[in-house]
């Protein structure tokens, strides 16, 4: 998380340095001023995160030159073999976007479907107490 923070850390300092300089010559034009502050805060907040992250986590194999890629290997995720959640989601997404045109009716149909797809995706593999 060492690269990202200080890259965010960089682009932090651009924006703030930008948003001073064109507020001073530009007699505080409210857009672009507001614009490069909230550029600056989102950036600003990112390289925050990374640097909590950072101090939380300690560093990564990636953060070191001499790191190998067995120190970063591992299970990569958990994949499940058969669902039939995507299909109710895609078909849910479909009906509610024939909705839009055909009537509220059917969008909200639609909106029934998509929301039992995501909530089946959400909740397929929790394990239940006996």
């Amino acid at each position: 998380m060492t690269i990202e923070m200080f890259l965010f850390g960089g682009v932090a300092l651009f924006f703030a340095v930008t948003a001073t300089g064109y507020a001073w010559w530009s007699d505080l034009e409210p857009a672009g001023t507001a614009a490069l502050i909230v550029s600056f805060l989102m950036s600003a907040l990112v390289f925050l995160f990374f640097g909590v992250q950072r101090r939380k986590h300690g560093s990564r194999p990636e953060d070191h030159k001499g790191a190998e890629i067995q120190q970063r290997s591992g299970p990569v995720d958990f994949f499940p073999a058969r669902s039939g959640y995507p299909v109710l989601t895609a078909v849910g997404y479909a009906v509610a976007a024939l909705g839009v045109i055909y009537g509220v009716w059917l969008f909200l149909i639609g909106v029934g479907l998509l929301a039992g797809g995501v909530f089946g995706f959400a909740f397929q593999y929790v394990q239940r107490e006996p």
